[in-house]
């Protein structure tokens, strides 16, 4: 479940740049990176990476520092590309528009009769619910490293947020006639 959605894009580019910035990384390690600390805001594919690697490489942002087997490359920022993600958190203002199908349907969920809301209610929980916990096994994760990791706060709001979104279901499961 994606909270916020930006240009994908423009997005994936900073993304990728501010998880190099933290560490050097290959493409799979990236997807892994993003599955464990940026899922709340992002999901990106590997067939997304792989080739916003390559355009940010040519574009002199990223460089190859490492190669591995099955010719996998470590991908490294370069000067550039820690001004160029800089300049885009300071210098200019964030794409504020949000679209998030799951808010959709929660907002249209009082169209339904009780027994089809009930139902889409119980399975949202299911899924916020399995969706925090993955959260919090990774903070979790994050507080047992030997250093405070960049991404911990972020990890840490996504926790926060997701028990209100655990909270707000369960009070609408409550509130559905018929609801035991």
């Amino acid at each position: 479940m994606s909270i916020l959605s930006y240009d994908r894009g423009v997005s994936l580019r900073y993304a990728l740049l501010g998880m190099l910035a933290v560490q050097p990384g290959t493409g799979y390690e990236l997807a892994q990176r993003f599955d464990s600390s940026m899922s709340n805001a992002w999901y990106a594919s590997h067939s997304q990476i792989y080739p916003e690697l390559a355009k940010l490489c040519e574009a002199g942002l990223l460089e190859v520092v490492g190669q591995g087997p099955r010719r996998s490359r470590t991908f490294g920022i370069t000067e550039e590309g820690r001004r160029e993600l800089r300049d885009w958190l300071v210098e200019s203002e964030p794409n504020r528009s949000q679209r998030n199908e799951t808010t959709i349907r929660w907002f249209l969920l009082e169209l339904l009769p009780p027994d089809d809301r009930r139902a889409v209610i119980e399975r949202e929980l299911r899924d916020v619910t399995e969706y925090h916990q993955g959260l919090v096994n990774a903070a979790e994760s994050l507080d047992a490293l030997e250093h405070d990791h960049p991404f911990r706060p972020m990890v840490g709001l996504a926790v926060r947020t997701s028990q209100v979104m655990v909270d707000w279901l369960n009070e609408q499961l409550e509130a559905t006639p018929g609801s035991p």
